[in-house]
């Protein structure tokens, strides 16, 4: 019997580390794949230890107790023991994301005071000095965690000091005073869509009692995966980082987000449970189609799929075993949050006997509500999750959250902070309603409804949840005018997810291009009608002139951004038709 420790037990998230350390003394719980290989293949005691070499090093530097230090690092092993090192030394970690623009960054620094950078290396590490950054302190993740005994003479000059560990440094820093529920772990700056980034606080209580929602949703067992969310998102920490160093997970976090070696990481890794966005299932459900289109097996596959729905899942994996063993074999659990998952993706997945559970929640009120291994509808984002309560607002239906997951604030920003709480409550600004079973349906956010002169709410996410299914994944619903609803899409070859090795498709600059896109699009909005009601039927749609849509760091769109741009275009009107 799989033994799962207790959050509710821990007094801080330093008992997390502590107990993985002497429950799975001497097992790999991280890892980080280069072109090299494998490398830095951490049990929960080197991550202890990495993390008071850290800590010790922070306090040296002159960094105290409710100090704010700044990391900045792709993820790597390394990245939890500087997390780790700041509880120890009482510092607060404030994490940037690696697609933060650097204007939001400055405003970041200064919005948190901060006097301390911890910042990766490597190719695909940010440049302090380009953000404008070199202002502040400034030191690497490596050489923080890095072992005393081999410090090279640069890495002694890039701290200022002569080597700072005495025989008994480690000793010292075991009497240093533990932190508790009440103290504050980390602030995260959410992207937002208005270009003003808010500090959502988090303290250590906070994160332990989300880690016990956690223990609702995910089954006690074997977990390995691979890590491909940023180490500065709730969205990672909770579920992988820290539940999954809880439970004796192994993690392994790669450098590339190339496809063919996530691929690669995967099979290697026989990966057991996947946590992602609904953008990285289309990318790997991508993958496969191509695949299979590749070796001329489309109608075999499809077919397959026909039956396999009839089947359980161990059955299922066995029929589709081939594809199983490109993904390591061992493939059971995917995890998706941050979006909507369209229904036809969950049962794509869930054809291959891979089930996938949908969660909802924020970074200011953890999870608030997910679907089970044992009951995973599509369309819904599942029940409540204990000790977190979720209510709708009479009237709007907005979706409010209360209990320990929730945050206590946003940083020195008392407006923001009561602007969205109400007696204790969490204004969630979604908009959500209970099906027949009780699970919770997301409508859209209570920002972008739409109300027609009739007076009908319309709300845009619904409009683009159904093109999502028809083939346009790439939409923004807006109102042009009073009662006017129309689309602004990509190309319907635009990638789920825009990176470096799965560029978007040019945008179209000829008329030819921009009539022969046109072309295609429009079946696709017709059929999106045909499937929404009479007051929700989109009046006509236009072309994003670019490559992908304006974006937050976490690929949110700026609907304000296309709202302003549509306002002074002329609409495009869909042709009549008979039909």
């Amino acid at each position: 019997m799989w033994e799962l420790p207790d959050p509710r037990s821990f007094d801080s998230l330093l008992d997390v580390l502590d107990d993985a350390a002497t429950r799975y003394d001497g097992k790999r719980q991280f890892a980080l794949r280069t072109d090299d290989g494998i490398e830095l293949p951490w049990s929960a005691r080197d991550l202890q230890y990495r993390s008071k070499l850290a800590a010790w090093r922070l306090r040296r530097l002159g960094l105290n107790a409710g100090d704010r230090l700044l990391t900045w690092s792709p993820s790597t092993p390394v990245v939890p023991a500087v997390y780790y090192a700041a509880m120890r030394a009482g510092v607060v970690v404030v994490p940037l994301d690696l697609r933060m623009a650097p204007d939001v960054i400055q405003r970041i620094t200064e919005k948190s005071d901060a006097k301390w950078l911890a910042v990766g290396t490597g190719f695909d590490a940010p440049d302090p000095n380009a953000a404008g950054l070199d202002h502040l302190g400034i030191r690497t993740v490596e050489w923080l965690t890095a072992d005393p005994a081999h410090q090279s003479a640069s890495q002694l000059d890039e701290g200022g000091l002569d080597d700072p560990f005495p025989d008994d440094w480690e000793r010292q820093v075991d009497t240093w005073t533990r932190p508790t529920r009440n103290d504050l772990f980390e602030v995260i700056y959410t992207s937002g869509t208005t270009g003003t980034p808010k500090g959502v606080m988090l303290k250590h209580g906070t994160i332990l009692s989300t880690l016990e929602a956690i223990t609702h949703l995910l089954p006690p067992r074997e977990h390995r995966t691979v890590s491909l969310l940023p180490a500065s998102h709730l969205f990672e920490q909770a579920p992988v980082m820290f539940f999954g160093m809880m439970i004796g997970a192994d993690i392994l976090y790669l450098r590339s987000r190339t496809p063919r070696v996530i691929f690669e990481a995967l099979r290697e890794q026989r990966v057991t449970t996947m946590v992602g966005v609904p953008q990285l299932l289309q990318l790997f459900w991508n993958g496969i189609e191509r695949e299979v289109k590749r070796q001329g097996k489309e109608k075999l596959f499809n077919g397959s799929r026909k039956v396999a729905r009839y089947l359980p899942y161990w059955a299922r994996r066995l029929l589709f075993r081939r594809i199983h063993r490109q993904l390591g074999g061992e493939l059971k659990l995917l995890v998706s949050a941050g979006a909507y998952l369209p229904p036809a993706l969950q049962e794509n997945w869930q054809d291959l006997g891979v089930i996938v559970l949908q969660g909802y929640g924020a970074t200011e009120c953890g999870p608030a509500a997910a679907t089970t291994e044992q009951d995973h509808p599509t369309g819904t984002v599942g029940k409540t999750l204990p000790p977190v309560e979720v209510k709708l607002e009479e009237g709007s239906k907005e979706i409010l959250v209360r209990g320990p997951t929730v945050f206590d604030g946003y940083w020195k920003d008392p407006d923001g902070t009561a602007a969205v709480m109400s007696d204790g409550w969490y204004r969630t600004g979604d908009v959500g309603r209970y099906d027949e079973r009780g699970n919770l349906v997301l409508s859209g956010r209570t920002k972008n409804i739409i109300v027609l002169p009739n007076g009908l709410n319309v709300f845009p996410e619904d409009i683009e949840n159904v093109l999502q299914e028809v083939g346009l994944e790439q939409a923004v619903v807006i109102e042009t005018a009073p009662g006017r609803i129309e689309a602004v899409v990509l190309s319907p070859d635009a990638p789920p997810m825009v990176t470096p090795s799965n560029p978007a498709p040019a945008a179209p600059q000829t008329d030819g291009e921009i009539a022969a896109l046109r072309n295609r699009v429009e079946p696709l909005v017709r059929a999106a009608n045909s499937r929404l009601g009479q007051h929700q039927r989109i009046d006509g749609f236009r072309i994003w002139p670019e490559a992908d849509f304006p974006r937050t760091h976490t690929l949110k769109i700026k609907r304000s951004e296309i709202q302003k741009w549509a306002g002074a275009d002329t609409p495009l009107a869909l042709h009549e038709t008979s039909d």
